[in-house]
């Protein structure tokens, strides 16, 4: 199982954190269009890795992390699983995001998108800088708040939790109007310079810090040539199916 999850992102037993981080983000997308189907999302082991290895889909937060964390447990890492608000407009509910505290001393994250490339010092407070951006923790109150490049991402709760107690705000997110989930279908990767997001309207690529936009006309045939994505979009009700 893990031997295959390890090809899946290029990476091999001997890969360090940084490497097994890196090459995760290069390789899996970070993509909602489960949440745009009648598939549930199942945050069970077995599941997870047939999404994401076996069929190589991506996920958002609680699939990425939570099948990431039980690879660095099978090459002999401690991982605690951590919950977060994260700090849009207001302050999201807790286990709004999952995120993952590695030997006590790491904070890794490759469910959030376009976030930190390289695992974050958990006991440090200074600035710390990848090529994604400029990070800093801070102590608030209890909890311990994550900021990119000056801004806050969100707030962690430090009690280790299971996998399971994940479950109701997973289907929340996936099902709810209100999830910022539910808003529009897209995937998106990093690249060794930059970033690609295909959603159903447009293609976005940064390289260099240089941004680009492409409207596009059919969101099926984007996915697929980006992402190796097999997807057939209803014009009449907008609703996804795999093919």
């Amino acid at each position: 199982m893990f031997d295959s999850y390890l090809r899946r992102i290029g990476a091999t037993r001997s890969s360090s954190l940084a490497e097994l981080h890196e090459r995760h983000l290069l390789s899996v997308p970070f993509e909602n269009l489960y949440t745009h189907m009648d598939t549930r999302i199942v945050l069970e082991v077995p599941w997870l890795h047939d999404k994401i290895v076996a069929q190589r889909r991506g996920g958002f937060c609680y699939e990425l992390n939570g099948l990431f964390a039980e690879l660095l447990r099978h090459l002999g890492h401690h991982v605690d699983l951590l919950g977060a608000r994260t700090i849009g407009e207001r302050l999201g509910p807790p286990l709004d995001h999952l995120a993952l505290l590695v030997d006590g001393t790491w904070l890794a994250d490759v469910g959030f998108g376009a976030f930190t490339s390289r695992p974050l010092d958990w006991k440090s407070r200074e600035d710390q800088r990848n090529p994604s951006g400029t990070f800093r923790l801070a102590d608030v109150g209890d909890e311990v708040e994550v900021l990119m490049n000056g801004r806050p991402s969100y707030r962690l709760d430090r009690r280790p939790r299971e996998l399971a107690e994940f479950v109701p705000t997973c289907w929340w997110h996936q099902t709810a109007p209100e999830s910022h989930f539910r808003t529009q279908p897209m995937a998106s990767l990093a690249l060794p310079t930059g970033r690609i997001t295909v959603t159903d309207k447009k293609v976005v690529r940064t390289e260099n810090g240089h941004k680009t936009s492409t409207t596009i006309e059919d969101p099926a045939a984007a996915f697929l040539e980006h992402f190796g994505l097999h997807f057939r979009q209803s014009k009449a009700s907008g609703v996804l199916r795999q093919l």
